[in-house]
């Protein structure tokens, strides 16, 4: 009986020779699969709608003879949910801040100063509570910033956390005092998210430069 014949055609670059098909192949051998996808060259990331700065006023470059804000140094500009997570886990929480240390988070380009234009009409949401308590509320207060998840969340311009002796502040600043539907709104969707249960009020801007005692609140939720 005559010796059956490979008919399987060979490669250009084998020079004659047969390829072998898998079973040929010896364990580990590396083959070359030029039809397999590359991969990629960086993990996919999620980008947040706005950039959002960390800045940070340090209790202990203060003076008493200072312009109030001239203090305050920006620390990093995130635009990813990657990013802020690998910033928020490298940086001391409120708990662990010295006394007298604010800790901010402004949408990109906006400054935490009265005097910045965007906030210049604007004013404040704030919730107290005692000291060493405020880390959850912070990062959650983060959370529903960066995330869009406020009604009103263009009317937002950051949030900012007072250490003081104690207790320990969280503001959420906003642009246009005057919009009392926006106002009202972001400060009962922020209690909800933080399932906060006291009441809360807005202060506008304006009135806390013009008071020397402490000004009345505009709106209370």
């Amino acid at each position: 009986m005559a010796d059956e014949t490979d008919t399987r055609p060979t490669s250009a670059g084998s020079r004659g020779r047969s390829v072998p098909d898998d079973n040929d192949r010896e364990e580990g051998e590396i083959t070359d699969d030029s039809s397999a996808p590359a991969p990629p060259l960086h993990p996919a990331t999620h980008p947040l709608e706005h950039s959002w700065t960390f800045w940070f006023d340090n209790p202990f470059g203060k003076s008493k003879q200072a312009a109030w804000g001239s203090s305050i140094r920006p620390i990093h500009t995130f635009s990813t949910v990657e990013d802020f997570w690998g910033l928020y886990n490298n940086i001391h929480h409120p708990s662990k801040l010295a006394v007298g240390a604010d800790f901010h988070c402004f949408k990109n380009k906006i400054e935490p100063k009265w005097e910045d234009p965007i906030c210049a009409n604007g004013g404040k949401w704030t919730i107290i509570c005692g000291k060493g308590k405020s880390d959850t509320l912070w990062l959650h207060t983060l959370l529903a910033m960066i995330g869009e998840q406020f009604d009103y969340g263009d009317e937002i311009c950051g949030a900012v956390i007072s250490v003081r002796g104690k207790q320990e502040r969280i503001a959420i600043w906003t642009k246009n005092a005057a919009n009392e539907a926006a106002q009202v709104s972001i400060g009962k969707q922020w209690k909800e998210f933080l399932d906060y249960k006291d009441s809360i009020g807005f202060i506008v801007h304006d009135d806390a430069k013009k008071m020397d005692k402490g000004p009345k609140n505009r709106y209370t939720v």
